[in-house]
């Protein structure tokens, strides 16, 4: 058996999962960016009065907040008192 090729071999399959990891790394980086922002984006554009959908598919509007729980009325006199983080999306008129 020749070592020094089988060497070099595994030297190289190793290099090429390296840049293949990174490549990951990079492209996985990129989206988590994307996604905070897009999360900060919502919790920065809630406030009184704002159509909300939650994570359930539950459709509301926020009739009080506090630091970390919002009161949205799903129903007309129905009150619900939920996270802030549970909030999906804001709904456009």
């Amino acid at each position: 058996m020749n070592w020094e090729v089988i060497g070099w071999t595994c030297i190289t399959i190793a290099v090429i999962m390296g840049v293949i990891a990174l490549i990951l790394v990079a492209i996985s980086a990129r989206g988590m960016r994307a996604k905070r922002k897009s999360v900060g984006d919502l919790q920065t554009g809630m406030k009184v009065g704002s159509k909300v959908m939650f994570a359930g598919g539950i459709y509301g509007t926020i009739t009080g907040m506090d630091e970390d729980t919002l009161r949205v009325e799903v129903a007309p006199k129905t009150v619900l008192t939920i996270s802030r983080y549970a909030v999906q999306a804001l709904v456009k008129d």
